[in-house]
């Protein structure tokens, strides 16, 4: 028995010594294929944390809506708060502050109620002078159309017999704008209540937020708080500057043209200021419709060319004066980010989508930790054709849009977001 077993290792070792040697798999994944899949699970998953926090947020809509409108309070009324802590102490500078910007907004209404009601006797027979004119110049004018009065009648007919056939979901839609009242009055008092404690302990509950955190995880949220907020309170600073100087050049172009209800038109060019690329044109319109219904055809479009004049002094010299590098998008960008924001959400997405764009780039700028030297672009002379690089010429100086913004955002990250 013994035998057989030392015969039967040694055939063992026999055969194993002619065995072929074992190969390893051959990867035949091409290399694109693995960067292209694992970039595709990454993308995919950010989709999915986007997905979900858009999905949380319109179930707490009016929680968003206040907390985004107690940030633009607080980033308004902190220098206010600053000034008046000099010389009282903070809880009380924060209460006088709310009470100043209280009297400015009910100041403004004050005064808007109160141009109408003065001219409301001269505007009604002025508009209706303006109506005939207009009504005549459809008629009898150089169109290619005419539209009589008769017409105007007949259309006049249709729409309250479509008024009656459907007045079981106006008033439906009535009750549901009531709601909407109510949702508004709610979002408000949450926000001012926000507001108060954002201006009064900002830094405290900021220091308290980045104690919950890990230890080597403060620095990072540190950098981008005080990032994200130097870039909004910036944009709302500035947006506020850019519409207060809108409106008085607005109202003070349409009192000399001699246009009726200037100072609520004012008002209303100093509203769609906050809202980007459609605020503007839409508060042009009304403007034009007013003085055409008083004035005429002519003073019409000169209202119109001096509205489109104030739009081009904002976006050429105020924006970047008044902004300067806290917030830089590129035109493109604002106007893809407003149409995306205003298919999703409403002129509510059209409000917010800037200032949200802005402060992830913000946020995105200061978390990148290598950054490649930027490419060159190549100059063609039109006259030779020759290729010159704008590198070699000192005069061309490239500027770094990101240096001076740092800079701000590493000051500011030092404090709590609602103090800097």
């Amino acid at each position: 028995m013994s035998g057989q077993r030392v015969r039967t290792a040694t055939v063992r070792r026999n055969t194993a010594s002619i065995r072929p040697p074992a190969v390893a798999p051959v990867d035949t994944v091409p290399q694109w294929l693995k960067n292209a899949a694992g970039w595709s699970w990454r993308l995919i998953l950010v989709v999915i944390a986007i997905s979900l926090v858009v999905f949380a947020t319109a179930k707490v809509q009016l929680v968003f809506i206040a907390f985004f409108i107690a940030l633009v309070f607080t980033a308004v009324l902190r220098p206010v708060v600053n000034f008046y802590s000099k010389v009282m102490p903070r809880g009380l500078a924060t209460a006088l502050a709310m009470l100043t910007g209280l009297l400015v907004i009910g100041g403004l209404f004050t005064y808007v109620i109160a141009s109408v009601a003065g001219q409301w006797h001269s505007l009604s027979e002025q508009f209706t002078t303006g109506i005939g004119r207009i009504f005549d110049f459809l008629e009898n004018g150089p169109l290619p159309f005419s539209i009589t009065a008769a017409d105007f009648d007949t259309w006049l007919a249709s729409a309250q017999k479509w008024v009656q056939q459907h007045a079981g979901d106006i008033a439906g839609t009535a009750f549901e704008q009531a709601g909407t009242v109510v949702e508004i009055f709610t979002a408000l008092a949450l926000a001012v209540f926000c507001t108060i404690f954002f201006l009064a302990r900002g830094g405290a509950m900021w220091t308290w937020f980045l104690n919950q955190l890990p230890m080597r995880m403060r620095a990072t949220w540190k950098i981008v708080g005080g990032a994200g907020w130097y870039t909004f309170s910036g944009y709302t600073r500035g947006t506020v500057i850019i519409a207060i100087t809108d409106g008085l050049l607005a109202g003070i172009f349409l009192s000399i043209l001699g246009v009726p209800l200037a100072a609520p038109l004012a008002v209303l060019v100093f509203i769609g200021a906050f809202i980007p690329l459609i605020g503007a044109p839409a508060a042009m319109v009304i403007a034009m419709v007013v003085a055409l219904a008083v004035d005429g055809v002519v003073k019409a479009a000169i209202v119109g060319i001096g509205i489109a004049l104030i739009g081009q002094f904002e976006g050429h010299v105020l924006q970047p004066l008044v902004m300067g590098k806290q917030v830089s998008l590129h035109p493109m960008v604002v106007a893809v980010s407003v149409t995306c924001g205003t298919l999703l959400a409403g002129i509510l997405g059209a409000v917010i989508a800037v200032p949200l764009v802005a402060v992830f780039w913000a946020v995105f700028s200061k978390l990148r930790r290598h950054l490649d030297p930027p490419m060159v672009e190549e100059v063609v002379d039109e006259d030779d054709g020759d290729h010159r690089d704008d590198g070699e010429h000192p005069d061309h100086g490239h500027h770094d849009d990101d240096g001076a913004g740092d800079a701000h955002a590493d000051h500011d990250a030092e404090a709590h977001p609602a103090e800097s």
